[in-house]
């Protein structure tokens, strides 16, 4: 965005151009013995509304989506490592 600085008289004279120049993008500040007393800026354009169910049937939640995560993912959240099992041991008979 350009800035532009100019005293009151100029801007009385020049009125009908500078609002010209705000309206393509400019923003122009009026100063009163080299004291700035206003700013001409843009008009930001109105916003739509939204409308509402646009998307409708267009997406899909799992039903699960917020089930508790796996212990080696929510681990990685938390910047730990993951715990690792401890193998299962065999069931049978023992040595002696």
């Amino acid at each position: 965005m350009i800035v532009m600085e100019i005293n009151i008289h100029e801007a009385k004279t020049n009125f009908s151009k500078l609002l010209q120049r705000v309206a393509a993008g400019e923003e122009i500040t009026i100063a009163k013995a080299g004291v700035p007393v206003a700013r001409l800026v843009p008009i930001e354009p109105a916003r739509t509304k939204r409308k509402l169910g646009i998307d409708r049937g267009k997406i899909y939640i799992a039903d699960d989506f917020d089930a508790p995560l796996p212990d080696d993912i929510l681990a990685a959240f938390y910047g730990e490592e993951p715990k690792q099992e401890e193998p299962k041991q065999k069931r049978g008979k023992k040595k002696r």
